[in-house]
């Protein structure tokens, strides 16, 4: 990956020089390992705003303000490149918290606690885990712990007197149920796996820096003088492109989601249009709010493609509006960009629609 081997001192001066040549060999070279191993840990690459430049330019911004000086820093045990990217690791660790609270990446117990028992969402949450105890294969007694914990609310110990059992097998079999059926569907509909990992050992960056690809290319012009606050803004493309953090719409703004035919909006960017944009639960398909939601969940790219049709049949319908598409299918649909993009390929035509960046 590099073509010079420079000494950590020579490095940081290149960085507070503004080396062009430095920085995009070592740091941006440095926080690209880092971030396909962080990838491969959270999938930030299909995650709304978790891009690698994104995520590189945040860091360059923060150590920029410190004069580089956290690189300075770092144990003379530990290497230059392991200490970046640790520090790199923190970026992406706040980022994932904002996309947390934002895009309701949230654990199964959080989830529980995200609404009162009177919410559209709760009550649509009790619908999907009555229709777990009817079709799962259950027991009797698997079926009233799941009933009794999660829809009624009982306690572990008000359970097993109930059923004449311990309140430690009550807690086995509940843990066993949730590990094993109640997470696993939840985690296919509803992004919530948000583990943190611990300090970056750095013997597993060797393969990694083998694996990752190489920085995507940057004019000259980028790097021409030496870096200052301004010139760490990611560069403008000449055709719009959604907002880095859609928290707000314009009235003319309609935000387009992933979304599933059942219309569960519990997760991911569907969960920022029924919180923020008048998502509706229940309705998968079109128009509500100010969001229009298409589904992905529902199978291969092809199942896809009729409401990515649709939808541009609509947008041209409706000049009025404009129309800020998300990567719908890039979460936890599974899809990549290359799936997703060339659905979108008649879109290019059409002035108010506004693709993410690459589409």
């Amino acid at each position: 990956m590099h073509h010079r081997q420079l000494s950590d001192e020579a490095i940081i001066r290149g960085f507070r020089k503004g080396d062009a040549d430095i920085i995009r060999e070592y740091f941006y070279g440095y926080c690209r390992v880092g971030y396909y191993v962080f990838d491969q840990r959270y999938q930030l690459s299909e995650k709304e705003n978790l891009d690698f430049m994104s995520l590189a330019h945040q860091y360059a911004i923060y150590l920029m303000e410190h004069n580089w000086k956290p690189l300075e820093d770092h144990s003379p045990n530990v290497s230059l490149r392991t200490w970046l990217i640790n520090g790199f690791r923190y970026v992406v660790l706040d980022a994932l918290k904002w996309y947390r609270r934002e895009y309701g990446s949230i654990t199964f117990e959080d989830y529980l606690q995200s609404f009162d028992v009177t919410s559209d969402l709760r009550l649509q949450f009790n619908r999907v885990v009555e229709d777990i105890c009817h079709h799962a294969a259950l027991s009797r007694d698997e079926r009233l712990i799941i009933d009794m914990m999660l829809l009624k609310g009982f306690k572990g110990k008000e359970i097993a007197a109930q059923m004449g059992m311990t309140p430690s097998a009550v807690s086995q079999k509940y843990k066993k149920l949730k590990e094993d059926i109640i997470i696993p569907y939840f985690k296919k509909n509803f992004d919530m796996d948000l583990d943190m990992p611990e300090v970056i050992d750095e013997r597993s960056l060797v393969l990694a820096e083998e694996m990752a690809m190489p920085c995507a290319p940057m004019s000259e012009a980028y790097f021409d003088s030496p870096l200052s606050m301004s010139e760490v803004e990611i560069p403008i493309e000449p055709k719009r492109t959604p907002p880095a953090f859609i928290t707000s719409l314009e009235p003319n703004e309609i935000f387009v989601f992933g979304s599933n035919l059942k219309g569960l909006h519990g997760g991911g960017a569907a969960y920022v249009a029924y919180r923020k944009f008048g998502a509706v639960m229940g309705q998968g398909v079109g128009l509500q709010g100010q969001s229009y939601a298409i589904p992905t969940m529902q199978g291969g790219v092809e199942t896809i493609r009729p409401y990515v049709e649709n939808f541009i049949s609509f947008a041209r319908q409706h000049t009025e509006l404009t129309f800020l598409v998300t990567r719908i299918g890039c979460g936890i649909a599974g899809f990549t960009d290359e799936d997703i993009a060339p659905l979108f390929a008649p879109a290019h035509h059409a002035d108010n629609i506004v693709l993410p960046n690459g589409w």
